[in-house]
């Protein structure tokens, strides 16, 4: 009965979920061996014809405030070319880094800043991970640009002002709150408009 609903219910579960449910460790190990589920990291299992990436899908249920910032935001909003060799990942500067078999390189940003910019990608029907907008990342590019250069933070302004509907006093707007960053993102805006 209980390994019924777990399969019902979600696509992704983990072994402290199975065993809630009366699930043993044997019954999860045959479950595996049979094909029935698979194990997408230590301690996590998916249905096999679930389509999702696992790196995220780790990342995800390890740390749900996890969100995708720097160069893996600027990737996935077409700012860049670059391609990360881990996954750039922010937590609430409180929130200790989770130990994950995704190759993922985690910040920490101000919990006073850390939801500004955030949204959501829905990765399965029950899982999501944040993801900083556009305008988030690019000020993260300005401000953390001692760790990927000013080129990239540059490249990315300049693609964002060629999409339309782009609007440089939104920037501006969000940019009020990481002044350090601000008289940098104004003076490249001053430059390139």
């Amino acid at each position: 009965m209980a390994l019924q609903a777990l399969q019902t219910t979600t696509n992704i579960f983990t072994h402290a979920q199975a065993t809630a449910l009366g699930i043993s460790d044997r019954h999860l190990a045959e479950m595996c061996r049979v094909g029935e589920i698979d194990r997408l990291a230590r301690g996590i299992y998916i249905k096999p014809h679930v389509d999702v990436d696992h790196d995220l899908a780790e990342i995800a249920i390890r740390a749900p405030q996890a969100t995708l910032c720097l160069t893996t935001a600027l990737a996935r909003h077409d700012l860049t070319d670059d391609i990360p060799p881990s996954i750039n990942v922010a937590l609430p500067r409180q929130q200790r880094p989770p130990r994950t078999a995704a190759p993922a390189t985690w910040h920490r940003f101000d919990n006073a800043t850390f939801d500004i910019g955030q949204t959501r990608i829905a990765l399965t029907n029950e899982l999501s991970i944040g993801l900083y907008d556009p305008i988030r990342s690019i000020i993260d590019a300005y401000r953390l640009r001692h760790l990927y250069g000013i080129d990239q933070a540059h490249g990315a302004l300049k693609r964002w002002l060629r999409q339309s509907g782009t609007q440089p006093a939104a920037l501006l707007k969000m940019a009020t709150h990481f002044p350090k960053a601000k008289p940098t993102i104004r003076t490249a805006l001053e430059t390139l408009l």
